[in-house]
């Protein structure tokens, strides 16, 4: 067995220029996965005015295209660490940059859903290879005094793709302002056009601009060395010590690599025999892991760091403000990562879990109550406009005096009506504002809610089980107009309480679970089953995250905004209670020492 004590101490004459190399790539691949996250928030807005009219996509459909990077992401790291065991870990980065290279062109040149949810399935699985091979790749090429600064630099590297694709939104939205402004005095028919062209050239160019850094880190890939413990394990062993001697000193690299060929000392209990597998020592570390990461994803960080701008804009800013604070909210995630990283050696994963847990529980608590306040006063005007449903759809103009009979007791303010109808089991949700010139109409068709019938909907109801909708019932299937609120669009200081709320939220996540959750991961798992039940507690924490965000835009258009943060408040006050009675402090011990305490 391996001790601490002849663990060789990398000297100052390890080669620097190769290792700041390694730590720039490991950063680029952080930059790719933010990127993968956020930078849908930006291009999703004008994704919605435009797609929803010119392709017919339904909200539910929209929800997909934004969870289908989390849901790529779920398969690719299920098969992540297989993929990386056959080809090599640089094979697997190389292969992920060029997915995710290659999805750039198929989204912004789509022509319709399919290929939209094609190119975003594709950068998820991306994702999802990224985040499991890199951080994986710089753990075993990285001498132990360097691993925390590689990791550092993935995470760090990661929010700042987050504030990179905020940037670009941003841009972006004062663009489509500036457009919105020298349109204002032409027909409105022309400016829906005009509006139109310039938002569909809006989101496919945010796509655009991220191809550079995915032909960066594609093209640097090739210039790094394999990991030299893959190498050992395909008895590459001269391969193995050239690889060495590009990240460690002269001296070192003999002992390294004896070590890396010393065979694993066997996981035994007190009789000396191999423990089974759902003996406690593994079971109740695996359990705890997995409901660190469940729980991690259900505060719903990435469907609020996905939907901001929509969040924002709903809750009462306008759409170039809601951009910048969106950016404001990125680059303070990117800067409390700092601060985390400073922190959890000093202050402990126990500690700052509980303080980031308990400050989210209660952002999202005062965030959901502004919404109460805000959705509160709002009618329920489903009933005028059934009566307003002619065969199976809906043409309703939506001039001033259209909104003042909606609701009579209107002023001169902006109102805002959201919508949600059903065909059969299919629904879709609609939400407009009078102050939106590409808003001048409710148009509800039958081709706007119902999707042709999929693979999965057939197989099931072949098992007469019905968990989808059917597209043949709906076919025949009448126009319900199940809720329809209007009310008064949420004053800008209503807008300025909200995004508080999610900047402390950002705060206290990127404090707690942000940084603390990937330690939780590695530092639980026992050897033996740490690959294992690292690729399913990370396939939960897609699982989850993919599940949320594909249900946020349904939930808040039945149910309100409001509804959904008191969902991630309950959920993140049982995390809380998780860190604080179960979660052992591992601060300080190595993975030994934690292991003998779960016997």
């Amino acid at each position: 067995m391996t001790t601490a004590a002849a663990t060789a101490v990398p000297t100052a004459d390890a080669p620097r220029w190769p290792i700041r190399y390694l730590l720039f790539m490991g950063g680029m691949g952080g930059l790719l996965y933010g990127i993968d996250i956020g930078i849908i928030a930006g291009a999703l807005p004008y994704l919605e005015a435009t797609a929803t009219a010119s392709w017919h996509l339904t909200s539910q459909q929209l929800g997909f295209v934004v969870a289908a990077v989390l849901l790529g992401s779920v398969l690719s790291s299920l098969f992540a660490g297989m993929v990386a065991d056959l080809i090599g870990r640089r094979g697997a980065m190389f292969v992920a940059g060029v997915l995710f290279t290659a999805s750039i062109p198929i989204m912004a040149l789509s022509d319709g859903y399919a290929a939209l949810l094609m190119g975003r399935l594709l950068q998820g699985i991306s994702g999802g290879l990224i985040g499991v091979v890199v951080p994986l790749y710089l753990a075993e090429v990285l001498s132990p005094e360097r691993r925390g600064r590689g990791a550092a630099m993935f995470q760090l590297l990661l929010t700042i793709g987050l504030v990179l694709a905020a940037v670009i939104g941003l841009y972006h939205a004062h663009a489509v302002d500036a457009a919105t402004e020298a349109v204002r005095q032409l027909p409105v028919a022309e400016q829906q056009r005009l509006l139109f062209d310039v938002k569909d050239h809006a989101w496919r160019t945010i796509f655009w601009t991220c191809l550079l850094p995915g032909l960066v880190f594609t093209g640097g890939v090739l210039l790094i060395s394999e990991s030299p413990r893959w190498l050992v394990r395909r008895g590459r062993i001269d391969k193995a010590r050239a690889a060495l001697q590009r990240t460690v000193a002269p001296r070192d690299v003999e002992p390294t690599l004896q070590r890396i060929q010393a065979p694993d000392a066997v996981q035994t209990g007190v009789s000396g025999k191999r423990d089974p597998l759902i003996s406690r020592r593994y079971v109740w570390p695996f359990v705890l892991a997995c409901l660190v990461l469940a729980f991690t994803q259900a505060t719903g960080i990435n469907s609020v760091l996905a939907y901001a701008v929509n969040i924002l804009n709903q809750a009462g800013l306008p759409g170039s403000v809601a951009n910048g604070a969106d950016v404001a909210i990125k680059l303070l995630n990117a800067v409390m990562t700092v601060v985390a990283l400073v922190l959890v050696d000093r202050k402990g994963r126990k500690f700052l879990l509980m303080l980031g847990t308990g400050g989210i529980t209660v952002a999202l608590l005062a965030a959901a109550l502004l919404f109460v306040k805000s959705e509160h006063g709002r009618l329920d005007v489903h009933a005028q406009l059934q009566q307003q449903v002619a065969g199976s759809s809906l043409s309703l103009p939506l001039d001033a005096a259209q909104w003042h009979r909606l609701d009579r007791n209107a002023g001169d303010a902006p109102q805002q009506l959201t919508v949600s109808y059903a065909y059969g089991g299919f629904s879709n949700v609609r939400s407009l504002r009078s102050d939106n010139p590409i808003d001048a109409s409710l148009q509800i068709r039958r081709e706007d809610a119902v999707s042709a019938d999929s693979v999965i909907g057939a197989f099931f109801r072949r098992l007469h089980l019905n968990p989808f909708p059917d597209p043949a019932h709906a076919a025949q299937a009448p126009l319900v107009i199940e809720r329809a609120m209007i009310g008064p669009v949420p004053s800008p200081t209503h807008g300025w309480l909200v995004a508080g709320c999610i900047l402390l939220f950002v705060a206290f996540f990127a404090v707690g679970p942000g940084v603390c959750v990937w330690l939780a991961l590695s530092e639980l798992m026992p050897t033996r089953i740490r690959s294992n039940g690292m690729s399913i507690a990370l396939l939960i924490n897609q699982f989850v995250s993919t599940v949320i965000a594909a249900i946020f835009l349904p939930t808040v258009g039945h149910h309100g905004y409001a509804s959904m943060f008191f969902f991630w408040a309950a959920c993140t006050l049982l995390y809380f209670l998780i860190a604080a009675f179960w979660l052992p402090e591992t601060k300080g011990k190595s993975l030994e020492q934690i292991e003998a305490n779960f016997r």
